[in-house]
């Protein structure tokens, strides 16, 4: 069987709701970082056989196939398929999967991956409220209701009982997501992120370019201090979770080429990583964010890998009490995740979140000099995707 390797990983950085991206539609957004994957490694148009995007919202402007709208927006031809992916926050990373695994059974060479999501223009949840306000009935059918009686399922509920589970206080949820501020602020000092970011132009209203420049991810709050995170108040009544420790609403783009051997040579290029495991599972969908804790362990276990054998891990912050759950199950080393900051500072842009993820680790182990980094997420209805890339340039 042929390796499947990622020749290039670039995402926007991330557009607070209503900020910079916010005048931006998602199809040319995601156009435009196709646009940016084929210039850096001079990639021709015509040798990209499918193009597989991430979307979780798929109404509005993000409907009728959303990647097929972003491939004839770009500057593919339109010769170029392309379908979309909805595994709810894992959407792009399982993008990533099937690219990989197509180029991995010889049926195509080079495939584009990515992901996009405007969560200003079109809202989380509208593909379920709007329906329902409409009178078009709701995804909880009979049955599933039978199985799950009275059973409302919730992330927020969900990250209410991860931190009851796990023992996580407030004081800790508070501290993580500091820590997460710090570490995205010192990154962009640092011009961390500068090789895997796509700059855009920012928009006015009327859809016309201003002259500036969207490059550093709006949410990160430079300033931030416990206090300011402490004070803020809780999503439920009598919970511990607060916005300031959950991932900030975002509108971003992502993605990355993924080929074989035979893609290797037809683009003349030496590949950034190869990407070692795949593998996703199905898990409780009440608490529903606990499943990157068995999927990390059942990953490792097909993979012969031990937790110490990764140098560098990304388990995205949807809320806080995940990736702290995620380390006290795993007992992996806190230095080791999420090193540049995560979801709370950097922003969460659903669909496109599976390879942005990607993107930063996969620069984050050129930039470290490191061999191995596993990526998981916890997904909607109880899933979690897991990913380990291994460094193709030490």
């Amino acid at each position: 069987m042929n390796n499947a390797y990622v020749v290039s990983a670039l995402r926007t950085a991330g557009g607070r709701r209503g900020g910079h991206l916010s005048n931006w539609h998602p199809v040319d957004l995601g156009a435009k970082v196709i646009d940016a994957l084929l210039d850096e490694i001079d990639c021709p148009p015509d040798v990209i056989e499918d193009v597989i995007f991430g979307n979780v919202s798929q109404i509005g402007e993000q409907a009728m196939n959303v990647a097929r709208n972003i491939v004839l927006a770009s500057n593919l031809d339109e010769s170029v398929p392309a379908t979309s992916v909805d595994r709810q926050c894992g959407s792009s990373q399982q993008a990533l999967h099937f690219a990989a695994q197509a180029v991995m059974s010889g049926t195509m060479d080079i495939v584009i991956a990515g992901g996009v999501e405007s969560m200003t223009r079109t809202p989380m949840f509208s593909t379920v409220a709007l329906p329902k306000k409409n009178g078009m009935g709701h995804y909880m059918s009979p049955e599933l209701q039978t199985r799950y009686p009275n059973i409302e399922f919730s992330q927020f509920s969900g990250a209410e009982m991860m931190a009851n589970q796990y023992d996580i206080s407030k004081d800790d949820l508070d501290a993580y997501a500091l820590e997460s501020h710090r570490r995205a602020s010192e990154a962009v000092e640092k011009k961390l992120f500068e090789r895997e970011i796509v700059p855009i132009g920012i928009k006015d209203a009327d859809g016309n370019l201003t002259g500036e420049i969207h490059n550093i991810d709006e949410g990160i709050r430079f300033d931030a201090n416990l206090e300011g995170i402490s004070g803020v108040k809780p999503i439920l009544e009598g919970g511990k979770l607060t916005a300031g420790t959950a991932s900030q609403i975002c509108d971003g783009a992502s993605g990355v080429i993924v080929c074989n051997e035979n893609g290797l040579k037809r683009l003349g290029v030496e590949p950034l990583v190869r990407i070692s495991h795949m593998s996703v599972i199905g898990h409780d969908p009440v608490i529903m964010l606990e499943a990157p804790i068995p999927a990390t362990e059942q990953a490792l276990k097909k993979a012969s890998l031990s937790i110490n054998s990764i140098d560098l891990f990304e388990v995205n912050e949807a809320f806080a009490s995940v990736p702290i759950a995620w380390l006290k199950a795993t007992q992996a080393e806190g230095t080791k995740l999420n090193v540049n900051g995560g979801a709370i500072a950097l922003g969460h842009p659903l669909g496109s979140s599976g390879t942005k993820l990607a993107t930063t680790l996969i620069h984050s182990l050129k930039n470290r000099n490191v061999k191995l980094g596993l990526q998981t997420m916890c997904e909607g209805g109880g899933m979690a995707n897991v990913t380990i890339f291994e460094n193709c340039q030490l």
